[in-house]
């Protein structure tokens, strides 16, 4: 099944440009060098599976004309993955049933605590999300599609990437665990964090990202969750050809 997934955006969780920063990359006429929170969408067959809800969704969705939405995917429970999650409203409202939310048992805690209004049934306000918590497990099947998890470390975390089809999301990571590198053979696209040169102690680095590409071999490689140490073009120009920085905007196609 023929897929297309967008990068709704490809920055870390303050975003680029970073409030108050007076670097070159702030400042940048590039586009590509403007980042928002991380997240993508996956779309087949006339459906929508968002992954992750940032603070900046109702500007991406804007963006990328998303007038609905089957189901949504958490990696995990930080704010710069979760906060948009009340901007799913006007896209909810279309839908007879509650659009479906997929998260591991402590994602779905901390997202059900934060937005308790809309899961508790005692906000007396109206305008909710019609949305419904469910269980991720190892992976869903969704409209004739599968979605394995994909388990990797973040910092001291053991969170949730995703590998559907030929290709894998994997935000948020400082290290991958070894059964998990297994689940990630043969892929065409791989989506990889890649925060900036410098080590950092719960994301990887673009070296540490690099030998992950080199040892998986993807067909193609995109880093994302990028800071403002990165200049789009400046970086990719020292890139082997199959790997790039991610941008927001970015549409690939791939198989399902």
């Amino acid at each position: 099944m023929k897929a297309t997934l967008t990068v709704l955006g490809s920055g870390t969780s303050m975003g680029v440009p970073t409030i108050g920063c007076s670097c070159a990359v702030c400042h940048s006429t590039d586009p590509r060098d403007r980042r928002l929170r991380p997240s993508v969408l996956v779309q087949y067959d006339g459906h929508n599976v968002l992954i992750d809800t940032t603070p900046d969704f109702r500007e991406q969705a804007i963006r990328e004309s998303i007038d609905h939405l089957d189901a949504v995917l958490y990696t995990h429970a930080h704010a710069d993955h979760i906060l948009g999650l009340d901007d799913l409203r006007p896209v909810t409202f279309r839908h007879e049933s509650r659009v479906p939310l997929y998260a591991g048992d402590e994602t779905a805690r901390i997202i059900q605590s934060i937005f308790r209004y809309i899961f508790d049934g005692d906000y007396k306000f109206g305008g909710l999300a019609r949305v419904a918590m469910n269980p991720l497990g190892d992976g869903v099947d969704l409209f004739g599609a599968r979605f394995d998890v994909v388990k990797v470390i973040h910092g001291d975390a053991l969170i949730d990437g995703f590998r559907f089809g030929s290709a894998a999301y994997l935000t948020d990571f400082s290290a991958i665990p070894e059964e998990s590198m297994d689940k990630l053979e043969g892929l065409d696209i791989l989506f990889l964090d890649a925060l900036r040169y410098r080590p950092h102690p719960t994301h990887s680095s673009v070296e540490n990202s690099l030998g992950i590409v080199e040892r998986l071999k993807p067909r193609r490689a995109f880093f994302t969750h990028i800071s403002h140490d990165l200049p789009h073009e400046a970086t990719n120009a020292k890139f082997p050809p199959n790997v790039r920085l991610a941008h927001d905007g970015l549409k690939l196609e791939f198989e399902l």
